[in-house]
């Protein structure tokens, strides 16, 4: 424990890939900075671990503290870490990121560090924005990690409201992968999967047309088959 001294500090930070379907696009909260470092510049929410504080703690915390959204109802999981040595100008951080996906959210309010708070399309912020720290890269693989998932997992579901329809469903995955698909086939998939969805006796009207079947998310923790992109 002697050698303990010769480190150096490191601070832990958590970062949010917040993302939800808006206006028919895949969108990602975006935190305008109100502080040095990047001031004024557009930035995935987060901050820095308190003491005696889990990570999913600093998480659920953060989302709330930086854009007054509950994180209640939220599918909320860990992504990756981050900790190259130049990330952040203060000082040495490693960051632990954090996913977390939600159907259509309010418009956000930004938190007291923060200059302004909104949703952004991701193919704007991964395509033209100067995003700081290696916010670019943890968005990148946020995205990445919610279209592999739809693949295997259920977790298309967490975009939707409690009942959806296929049709809404299917339309997550448009939006999610960037992609067109067969109306009739995935349907078929979709109500083949075992616990995939669970058919409730209510329908809508609401896209149009005659009365969908209103389906609820189901049991299943993984597809199989999976739907592949």
């Amino acid at each position: 424990m002697s050698d303990l001294p010769d480190y150096p500090r490191v601070a832990v930070t958590v970062d949010l890939v917040v993302l939800t379907v808006r206006d028919g696009e895949l969108q990602v909260l975006t935190i305008r900075r109100g502080e040095e470092p990047f001031r004024g510049r557009w930035a995935l929410p987060g901050g820095f671990l308190r003491p005696r504080e889990d990570l999913h703690a600093a998480a659920a915390r953060e989302l709330m503290e930086e854009t007054a959204l509950p994180a209640e109802h939220v599918h909320l999981e860990q992504l990756a870490s981050y900790g190259a040595p130049d990330r952040d100008p203060r000082m040495r951080t490693v960051t632990v990121a954090y996913l977390a996906l939600a159907p259509d959210l309010p418009t956000p309010e930004a938190g007291s560090d923060a200059a302004d708070a909104r949703w952004q399309p991701v193919h704007t912020m991964l395509a033209g924005a100067e995003l700081p720290f290696d916010h670019a890269e943890i968005l990148r693989d946020g995205v990445e990690r919610a279209r592999a998932k739809l693949e295997y997992t259920p977790l298309a579901t967490a975009f939707c409201a409690a009942t959806f329809t296929i049709a809404e469903l299917r339309r997550v995955y448009e939006v999610v992968w960037d992609t067109t698909l067969d109306a009739r086939n995935f349907h078929r998939k979709v109500t083949k999967t075992e616990g995939f969805v669970v058919e409730t006796p209510e329908t809508t009207t609401r896209d149009g047309g005659r009365p969908a079947r209103l389906y609820r998310a189901g049991s299943a923790p993984r597809l199989h088959p999976p739907l592949l992109r």
